[in-house]
């Protein structure tokens, strides 16, 4: 486990970091992508031809003699959950940072530009278990804490992944509709059930993260390789051009029955990885979801 020092100063210097780059290149583009919990009432008005019947306001009108209407505007407050992997996984990293960094940067990303919204903000981390879950709350106290235990959690990655498990605990608790983010780099199998009831409830968007170092062997020789999950070792000769191609086939099929899966449910993604800075790609899905928001109106 980080201390707690370390721990602070890593906390302090992804606040100073994500809200330079909330203010600079997000401002603006997540209000207008996600849309709030529905309609909430805003005042009553005179009748006037063309309006549908079905919003008079029978009372007022009654105790006015002049017809009259409820007038309803979109409510903007949102209610966010991060869910993110901290399995054994997550602690690899073969360039600038690892992979639950990673997490952590875009976690403190979204949720300080949620917080520019006044959106309620929770957290469900997991590995093969629900490690933590923080219910939605709003403030930036609330977004602060929810960086502090992904750091926290991050430098202490351990055990398998159960995604099922984690979406299942999700349905239980969360059943207002929310936006949810599930932050992982999806190392697991036979989450789609789950992950269908979800998506039918919530607004849920993937962030897939990786390492290059996961999709293409380099020629080191003769190596050996540990999950850092199972804890299972094995000896590679990285040196053979047949078991690189075979390594990075397997990585490529994966990737694309990740990508397959997430098209039949029509979810948003985001592919990130540990060598690339995340904003960029946060910043393609608003210019994505405002496209699909323009096209609809």
């Amino acid at each position: 486990m980080i201390d707690t020092v370390e721990l602070m100063r890593k906390v302090g210097n992804l606040r100073i970091l994500t809200s330079r780059l909330v203010d600079d290149r997000l401002s603006g583009d997540y209000h207008s992508v996600f849309k709030g919990q529905g309609m909430e009432f805003d005042e009553v008005r005179t009748y006037v031809p063309g309006d549908d019947v079905r919003t008079i306001d029978w009372n007022v009108t009654a105790r006015t003699g002049y017809p009259h209407v409820k007038r309803y505007s979109e409510e903007r407050e949102l209610t966010v959950v991060f869910m993110v992997d901290v399995s054994g996984s997550q602690s690899y990293g073969s360039v600038a940072r690892t992979k639950s960094e990673l997490a952590a940067e875009l976690t403190c990303l979204l949720a300080l530009t949620s917080l520019r919204n006044q959106d309620k903000i929770g957290l469900l981390l997991f590995s093969d278990h629900v490690v933590k879950y923080l219910p939605p709350r709003k403030g930036r106290t609330a977004v602060m804490r929810l960086v502090r235990e992904v750091l926290a959690t991050g430098g202490d990655t351990q055990g398998g992944t159960d995604i099922a498990a984690a979406f299942n605990f999700l349905n239980n608790v969360q059943r207002r509709r929310a936006v949810v983010f599930v932050v992982s780099d999806f190392q697991d199998q036979n989450f789609e059930r789950p992950l269908s009831v979800a998506a039918r409830r919530h607004d849920l968007v993937c962030c897939h993260l990786s390492d290059p170092a996961e999709h293409e062997l380099p020629d080191a020789g003769l190596v050996e390789l540990e999950d850092p999950e199972s804890g299972a070792s094995l000896w590679v000769d990285t040196s053979s051009p047949a078991v690189r191609r075979a390594f990075a086939a397997e990585s490529q099929r994966a990737h694309e029955e990740l990508r397959k899966l997430l098209l039949r449910h029509r979810l948003d993604s985001m592919f990130l990885s540990t060598d690339r800075e995340p904003v960029d790609e946060v910043r393609r899905l608003f210019r994505q979801r405002a496209s699909r928001v323009r096209r609809a109106l």
